[in-house]
C-alpha cells in the first residue's frame, strides 16, 4: 500500500508542544508527528457518530467548511489533479 502526503498547520501552543516532546524524545518533529497521528487514526473509532463527535470537537471547523463550501461555489478552488 503507498503513502500519501498530509500538511497539517498546528497552532502556535501544538507547535511549541510538538517541538518539546520531540526534543525530549531525540526525534524529529515530523516523525514523531507521524507517528502520533497513526495512533490516533489507529484508535480512532469509525462509528459515524464518534466521528461527527471529533469534528465537533475541532474550534472553527463548521466556519472552514462553510468558507470552502463557499469558495468551491465561487469555482476558487484546485483540482486535485493539478497539484
Amino acid at each position: 500500500m503507498g503513502s500519501q502526503r498530509l500538511n497539517i498547520t498546528l497552532d502556535e501552543a501544538q507547535a511549541a508542544k510538538l517541538s518539546r516532546l520531540a526534543a525530549r524524545v531525540h526525534v524529529n518533529e515530523g516523525t514523531l508527528a507521524r507517528s502520533l497521528l497513526s495512533t490516533a487514526i489507529d484508535d480512532a473509532d469509525p462509528d459515524p457518530a464518534s466521528v461527527v463527535a471529533v469534528l465537533d470537537g475541532i474550534d472553527g471547523a463548521w466556519e472552514r467548511a462553510q468558507i470552502g463550501n463557499r469558495q468551491a461555489e465561487a469555482g476558487e478552488t484546485i483540482s486535485l489533479d493539478d497539484l
